[in-house]
């Protein structure tokens, strides 16, 4: 009986190997915001700006990417998945070359904007899971979007670090090495998309939903739906402030150049990936949904506040480690 278990379980992970390519392409895409993230400090002191401007540079991202994310989502029900993907990971690809070559202040703004207004990727891969896979295998595979994540969260920051000190343009373009970086990375999703993903939702299928008796849910009348989704805008808006302005801190507070700030930011990409592959299952398995995610939000919560108190980086990784057991739930 054990052994049918495991063996199932190996094989719901090798089932759909249609989905490797999506993930190699995901992963660079992630890895390519993860480079940028040790140098937020540098920009306080290359642009001489201060770090509630830097704040509003990462949300400037984040707003653009709300407003647009729907409209792409709505064009690939047109004209089909695949187009939309490339023409978003082409928007990223612009974006980190601009990146590469901001001077000024506003530069980096107008870099983050138009990768904001791009930002389909992560739409287009959930929408391509929900096309091709089942839904009693899709919420396996929909999973593999948070491994994707600490996988890039592992390698991203300290490869930003050491992209830090090989400077190939003078100081006033402080993120040239890194956003190439990015770029070519960038560059390598679109090839993997183009020559490896095929269409998820071609004409014969638009047409055939078209002709379909469409349905409209009413989200305030499902009160579950609506209790989990606000759970999770709140934990993911909690979450991100953190895991970006946490670089501030390094930064500002405890006085860390880029490298070093990859070093940490790896350091604890290590941690969530032995806690996302060691204990985060057999936890879920003892405590149940409910709990395990009471626990999570708890632990979350104790840590944020802790962080104000902190004054060596010995002490922040301390907390780093409970903030990558809580994040998981």
């Amino acid at each position: 009986m054990s052994k049918l278990k495991i063996n199932d379980g190996v094989q719901q992970k090798t089932k759909y190997p249609e989905l490797t390519p999506l993930w190699i392409g995901m992963f660079c895409d992630i890895l390519g915001f993860y480079i940028i993230i040790p140098f937020l400090p540098t920009f306080i002191e290359v642009f001489n700006t201060t770090p509630l401007v830097i704040g509003f540079l990462l949300a400037t991202n984040a707003v653009f990417t709300l407003v647009s994310a729907p409209l792409w989502g709505r064009l690939s029900d047109k004209i089909g998945r695949k187009p939309v993907l490339l023409i978003s990971q082409a928007g990223t690809f612009i974006a980190f070359l601009m990146l590469a070559f901001s001077n000024t202040l506003q530069l980096l703004f107008l870099a983050r904007i138009v990768d904001g207004i791009f930002g389909g990727n992560f739409p287009m891969v959930k929408a391509i899971i929900s096309d091709k896979i089942p839904p009693k295998d899709r919420g396996v595979q929909m999973t593999n979007v948070g491994v994707v994540f600490v996988l890039a969260g592992l390698v991203g920051p300290g490869l930003g670090g050491i992209l830090s000190v090989m400077r190939i343009l003078g100081p006033e373009y402080p993120v040239a090495t890194a956003g190439l970086g990015a770029s070519l990375l960038s560059l390598s999703t679109i090839f993997i998309t183009f020559f490896f993903i095929k269409e998820s939702w071609p004409k014969s299928r638009r047409e055939h939903y078209e002709k379909q008796i469409k349905v409209k849910l009413k989200l305030r009348k499902n009160k579950d739906a609506t209790y989990l989704m606000t759970l999770y805008a709140f934990h993911t808006l909690s979450f991100m402030m953190y895991i970006t302005t946490v670089t501030l801190f390094l930064g500002v507070v405890l006085g860390l150049k880029a490298l070093e700030i990859g070093i940490v930011l790896t350091f604890t990409g290590i941690a969530r990936a032995i806690v996302r592959f060691t204990i985060f299952k057999p936890t879920l398995k003892f405590l149940g949904p409910e709990r395990m995610t009471k626990l999570g939000l708890g632990i979350l919560f104790i840590t944020f506040f802790l962080t104000a108190f902190v004054r060596d980086v010995l002490q922040f990784l301390i907390l780093m480690l409970f903030v990558s057991y809580g994040s998981m739930f």
